[in-house]
């Protein structure tokens, strides 16, 4: 008996040390480990809330700002309202349905012309955007969202700039979110701040260069020694320096027989960079995906009958793609 009861031990152990682990079991089968949901206790803290550095700096240049307002302006006007579809026999006829309270109301603390205008933000720069639900009904639908800003989401399995699907592992400023309790809204058009990246430096180097210009009050021009002994690159250093600071200080400046000041033949045009400026804009436009038109880009003898054909170009050509990506999703 004493041999039987050791041979049925060891063959247990056996049996035991050579079947896979659970947890390797599951990762066969796909199956993702449980989220702590810890960044949920990160939501709302508005004080940690960022936009990002490169989004802001895209906001700096007027044609992208004019562009995303335009946008914006539409998405967040619009009313979100349920309905279904039924084939009529001829087509397909949508189908009213009664409305959850949310829709009036998606985050109790913000109209949504606020949350869908920056929902937009998000997927304009970012090429997607992130509702977080804070409450639910008794049927586990949801009743409520918050906005996360796009630039604080990291995805550990996705690196991007291209989204391929809903993120399975979302981190939220450091702490990791249930993909269960996100929205995500994956955007058609790759978001702007991974695209066109050097046009998008050129466009802020320009802008440096005419807020550097047009701060000169006086043309530009060189000072010249007719004679005396020769100064050195110092001195002429500080005597320029020396120059600019009375020019910008008073209306008279003085210099003594051996120097004379020669102002350059350049006109203020040509200062501003305005013909740089309006390639840049145009530039701009085309990464923005709206009419040059719309952004005061002058395009030649392209023009449009009204403000409704107008507002029909915006949709049609700029809006609607996010549009569909918000009530796509929801």
């Amino acid at each position: 008996m004493a041999k039987t009861l050791i041979e049925f031990i060891a063959g247990k152990i056996k049996s035991e040390t050579s079947a896979p682990p659970a947890n390797k079991a599951a990762a066969a089968y796909g199956m993702m480990p449980s989220t702590n949901n810890s960044g949920a206790g990160m939501v709302g803290l508005y004080y940690s809330y960022i936009e990002g550095q490169a989004r802001n700096k895209c906001m700096s240049i007027p044609t992208v700002s004019r562009a995303r307002d335009l946008m914006a302006s539409v998405i967040g006007c619009m009313k979100l309202q349920m309905y279904n579809e039924m084939w009529n026999g001829d087509d397909m006829e949508k189908m009213p349905l009664a409305p959850r309270s949310w829709l009036r109301k998606i985050d109790p603390a913000l109209p949504n012309n606020f949350i869908l205008s920056w929902t937009f933000d998000d997927l304009f720069f970012y090429g997607r955007a992130f509702w977080y639900i804070t409450a639910r009904t008794a049927d586990g639908y949801p009743a409520a969202f918050t906005r996360l800003p796009a630039a604080m989401v990291q995805t550990l399995d996705q690196a991007g700039p291209v989204w391929f699907a809903p993120s399975k592992q979302i981190i939220f400023n450091g702490g990791e979110l249930d993909p269960n309790d996100v929205v995500q809204f994956l955007s058609p058009i790759q978001g702007i701040i991974y695209q066109s990246t050097q046009s998008v430096e050129t466009a802020l180097k320009l802008e440096s260069a005419r807020n550097r210009n047009s701060s000169s009050q006086i043309p530009a021009g060189i000072l010249r020694q007719t004679g005396g002994e020769p100064m050195s690159g110092q001195e002429l250093a500080d005597l320029a320096a020396a120059f600019q600071t009375a020019r910008d200080t008073n209306q008279i400046a003085a210099l003594n027989e051996f120097v004379l000041y020669q102002e350059l033949l350049t006109t203020p045009d040509k200062m501003l960079l305005i013909d740089s400026a309006e390639f840049q804009a145009m530039e701009m436009v085309r990464l923005c995906n709206i009419p040059p038109y719309l952004a005061g880009v002058s395009v030649g003898s392209y023009s449009y009958q009204s403000s409704s054909e107008a507002r029909a170009d915006l949709w049609n050509f700029g809006v609607r793609a996010y549009a569909d990506c918000i009530t796509g999703t929801l």
